[in-house]
């Protein structure tokens, strides 16, 4: 099994810096007091000849500049980026390219420089609608600028998400449900709505084996804040599509569905993962992580990668089932019966479809609404071979 060719194209472009790092991230993110766009921009144009070289005639349907912290480029930086990528692939006529940003008022001030240089998507990292929630999880802005933000961006571009984090410390299913029917009333067309976790090598990670993360959910209340959110969500029409993440129909990420269903993408940038297929065979592109040694690694020798993995079969379709069962759509039943006794535990999945975690029906494997709870159990007792 090699990429699938109807799961789309995208290139993934990471920025690495932010103004401060926040406790619970665990992204390649850095601070830095100054930032030679002028510099950053040669080497990402270097790194889109280079693999549009390699990839030439392939239509792209998505474009994504994820950090760090996007929304702190250079407007015409971004605008080189994205010409450039006009003229080095053929565009898929409702291509889409989106933003990260924070909802500060500097930030929110670019948007419209953003979108004319080409932007139709933004991603807001609001992360809470609560001014005391935004100060424990480190974040810059107010409520107040959060809401002014995304009032900016919904008459700014066409598509907009954005971001909120729950199964905070101290907080109930109550104060959830209030913050949650406060974001829908925004009107957004897509939310991604992540549970907090507590990442190894982050900030929050360090106080929590000091016994200084108290209040945090225990898993009982966990899952009840989960599935009240599928709930509330569902009935506001945005459903989820994907285990954080909750569209109407139509306004799904098309960039992220193209990594969940196993499609090819470029990756560009500090610490940026591709997938392609070259000669039939999928590889693993890993820029390094550092952004200065990266930098430096493109301008002196041209190349912004470590050495690719070439993967193997078995590890693309572990791959393919790891990130497919993320979707509630699921996956093809006839790209999983190859599967069956090779990679996929068959008594496993019987086990699994009696005790309704999963659906493995005429057409497609679909994780359950219980199985949804416990994907990362459900995982590992399918790929036990």
């Amino acid at each position: 099994m090699n990429s699938l060719p109807d799961a789309g194209f995208g290139l993934y472009l990471h920025w690495p810096y932010c103004q401060s790092k926040c406790p619970y991230c665990d992204f390649n993110s850095h601070v830095a007091g100054q930032i030679d766009q002028k510099r950053w921009t040669a080497a990402y144009l270097a790194e889109l000849d280079r693999l549009g070289d390699e990839t030439s005639g392939r239509i792209l349907q998505s474009v994504f500049f994820g950090g760090g912290t996007p929304s702190l480029m250079d407007p015409d930086l971004v605008a080189a980026i994205l010409e450039k990528i006009r003229a080095t692939w053929r565009m898929s006529n409702a291509a889409e390219i989106t933003m990260e940003a924070n909802p500060t008022s500097v930030e929110a001030g670019r948007f419209a420089a953003y979108a004319g240089a080409g932007v139709n998507r933004v991603s807001v990292g609001v992360q809470a609608l609560d001014d005391m929630a935004l100060r424990q999880l480190g974040r810059m802005h107010s409520v107040a600028e959060a809401l002014k933000a995304v009032e900016i961006a919904t008459a700014t571009f066409p598509r907009v998400n954005f971001d909120l984090i729950y199964a905070r410390q101290g907080q109930s299913l109550a104060a959830w449900r209030q913050e949650l029917q406060t974001a829908l009333g925004l009107g957004p067309s897509h939310l991604s709505l992540y549970q907090l976790t507590i990442e190894e090598g982050t900030v929050f990670y360090e106080r929590q084996l000091r016994g200084q993360l108290r209040g945090l959910p225990d898993e009982d209340l966990g899952a009840d804040l989960y599935l009240m959110t599928q709930d509330i969500c569902s009935e506001a029409g945005l459903p989820a599509y994907e285990v954080s993440n909750h569209a109407r129909p139509g306004e799904e990420s098309r960039h992220n569905l193209t990594y969940w269903r196993g499609g090819d993408y470029i990756g560009i940038g500090p610490g940026a993962h591709g997938r392609l297929t070259v000669d039939d065979q999928r590889v693993a592109t890993e820029g390094p992580k550092e952004p200065l040694y990266w930098l430096q690694h493109v301008e002196q020798f041209g190349l912004g990668e470590v050495p690719r993995t070439d993967l193997s079969p078995k590890e693309v379709a572990a791959e393919y089932l790891m990130m497919g069962l993320r979707l509630t759509e699921g996956l093809p039943r006839a790209r999983i019966e190859p599967l069956l006794g090779k990679l996929i535990d068959r008594q496993a999945l019987s086990d699994l479809v009696a005790d309704q975690f999963l659906d493995f029906g005429e057409d497609r494997l679909v994780v359950t609404r219980s199985g949804m709870l416990v994907l990362n159990s459900v995982l590992k007792a399918l790929l036990t071979r």
